[in-house]
């Protein structure tokens, strides 16, 4: 940054930079991607495990430290919440190991474009007849 600009100078500079947009664009696309993923697990993953897990609530699976007493709510450790975080995750680390996956596949296709081929160098019978030519001009 150039001497003599200010914080804000070099702030806005910093924010017309264009992949400071599109950082910006990622993060939202990637917050409404979590609230997909969300629901993936909670709504349709955990279900299918309750199934396989005998109609037990995933969800509510917890280890409880402190049973509730009066007006005193439980203490516990909500480890079936914990699971499908986990998950959740696990989920969105793939989706973003496939995109990355996918977009180093296309940086490759493009590395690997052929070259156009340079014109080829005449042949030892061209060199000499041009020689030649050459030399019939000169004379």
């Amino acid at each position: 940054m150039a001497k003599g600009k200010g914080f804000f100078g070099e702030f806005k500079e910093f924010i017309a930079r264009g992949n400071v947009m599109d950082m910006a664009v990622g993060v939202i696309i990637g917050g409404a991607f979590g609230k997909i993923s969300t629901s993936l697990v909670n709504d349709i993953i955990m279900p299918l495990i309750s199934i396989l897990t005998g109609g037990i609530d995933f969800t509510a699976w917890k280890w409880v430290l402190k049973a509730a007493q009066g007006e005193t709510p439980e203490v516990a450790v909500n480890f079936g919440l914990f699971l499908a975080t986990i998950l959740d995750f696990i989920i969105i680390a793939f989706a973003v190991f496939c995109m990355i996956k996918a977009i180093n596949v296309l940086h490759r296709k493009k590395e690997e474009a052929p070259a156009p081929e340079p014109d080829p160098e005449p042949s030892a019978e061209e060199k000499l007849l041009t020689e030649i030519r050459d030399l019939l001009k000169k004379g």
